[in-house]
C-alpha cells in the first residue's frame, strides 16, 4: 500500500516536471537506440575495414594457392624455354600437368643430346614410331648396363639401334658422354684398343701447354691407379698425337714424340712427388730441370722450368 502511493506521488512529480514514466520510458529507449545506432556504425565501419581486409587476404591466398603461372597460357616459346631448364624427372612430372608442353619432341631431343652428345642413330632416318623420350630411357638404361659390365652396355646400345657396330662410333660416342662409371671405361679401353686408338685421335690438344693437354687426355681417359703397360701405351699414344697437333712447336722446340714420352713420364712422377703427403723432401725445380734433361737433352732448361711450374701452381696431370 505504502509503495503504490509512493509511485503515484513520484509519477505526479514527473508530470509537473514533464514526464511520465512511460516518457521516461520511451526517452530511455532512445537513448539506448541513439547508443546502439553510434556502436551499429562504429560496427559496420569496423565489419567494412573487415570486409575489405578479408578480400585482400582472398586474394593473396588464391594468388599463393596458384603457386605459378599456367604455361600453357604463356607464348609456346615461352613455355619450352622454361621447361627446357627441367631434368629428365622433373619433364615426366610436368607432363602430367601440362602434357603436350612437356611431351613436346625437341625438349627431350635436346635431353638426350645434352647428356649423350653423338648416338648413331641422331644421324639416320628415325624409325616408325620413333620418339625421342623413349631414346631417353634407352639411353638411360643402357648407361646404367654400361657401369655394371661395359660389354653388356654397348651390345644393348647395338641391339636398339643406338649404335653402330663401328670403333670409330663406340669412340665418338664416349667422348661424348659423361655418364659412364670411369672405372668400367677403363677396363672396356684397356681390353678394346681399337676403340682406344680412335678415341684418341679426337682429341686436339693443338696450341695447348703439355701438362694442360695431358689433364684433358687424362679427364677422358682415366690413367690407371699403379704403373704398367697400360699407362706406357696411354702415355705412348698421347705423345704421338701431341706432336701431330703441334707440328710447328714440336719444330721449334726440336722435339720428337719419344722426347714427349719422356716429358709425361716426368710431369706424372713431378706430380706424385709434390701432391702426395707422404713424400715428405719435395723435388724442387732446379732438380727437376736437371733429371729431365739428363732424359731428354735437347730440351732447353727454360721450358722445363715452366713445366715444373706448372705442375706447382695447378696440380696433378692425371688427377
Amino acid at each position: 500500500m505504502g509503495q503504490g502511493l509512493w509511485r503515484v506521488a513520484r509519477n505526479q512529480q514527473l508530470q509537473h516536471e514533464g514526464y511520465s514514466e512511460q516518457g521516461y520510458l520511451s526517452r530511455e529507449q532512445s537513448r539506448r537506440v541513439a547508443a546502439g545506432s553510434i556502436s551499429n556504425t562504429s560496427h559496420r565501419k569496423q565489419v567494412q575495414g573487415g570486409i575489405d581486409i578479408y578480400h585482400l587476404l582472398k586474394a593473396r591466398k588464391s594468388k599463393e594457392q596458384e603457386g605459378f603461372i599456367n604455361l600453357e597460357m604463356l607464348p609456346p616459346e615461352l613455355s619450352f624455354t622454361i621447361l627446357s631448364y627441367l631434368n629428365a624427372t622433373d619433364l615426366c612430372l610436368a607432363s602430367c600437368v601440362w602434357q603436350d608442353l612437356a611431351n613436346d619432341e625437341l625438349l627431350w631431343q635436346g635431353l638426350c643430346k645434352s647428356t649423350w652428345g653423338h648416338c648413331s642413330i641422331y644421324n639416320k632416318n628415325p624409325p616408325l614410331g620413333f620418339s625421342f623420350r623413349k631414346l631417353y630411357m634407352q639411353l638411360d638404361e643402357g648407361s646404367l648396363t654400361f657401369n655394371a659390365n661395359p660389354e653388356e652396355g654397348v651390345n644393348y646400345f647395338m641391339s636398339k639401334g643406338i649404335l653402330d657396330d663401328s670403333p670409330k662410333e663406340i669412340a665418338k660416342f664416349i667422348f661424348c658422354t659423361r655418364t659412364l662409371n670411369w672405372k668400367k671405361l677403363r677396363i672396356y679401353l684397356d681390353e678394346r684398343r681399337d676403340v682406344l686408338d680412335d678415341l684418341v685421335t679426337l682429341h686436339n690438344f693443338r696450341n695447348q701447354f703439355l701438362p694442360n693437354a695431358l689433364r684433358e687426355f687424362f679427364r677422358h681417359i682415366h690413367a690407371p691407379e699403379e704403373r704398367g703397360e697400360y699407362l706406357e701405351t696411354l702415355i705412348t699414344k698421347f705423345s704421338h698425337r701431341f706432336c701431330a697437333c703441334n707440328p710447328d712447336l714440336m719444330r721449334e722446340l726440336g722435339l720428337s714424340p719419344d722426347a714427349v714420352y719422356v716429358l709425361c713420364y716426368s710431369l706424372i712422377l713431378l706430380s706424385i712427388d709434390l701432391t702426395s703427403p707422404h713424400v715428405k723432401n719435395k723435388m724442387s725445380k732446379r732438380e727437376f730441370i736437371r733429371n729431365t734433361r739428363r732424359a731428354a737433352q735437347n730440351i732447353s732448361e727454360d721450358f722445363v722450368g715452366h713445366l715444373y711450374d706448372n705442375i706447382y701452381l695447378i696440380g696433378h696431370v692425371a688427377a
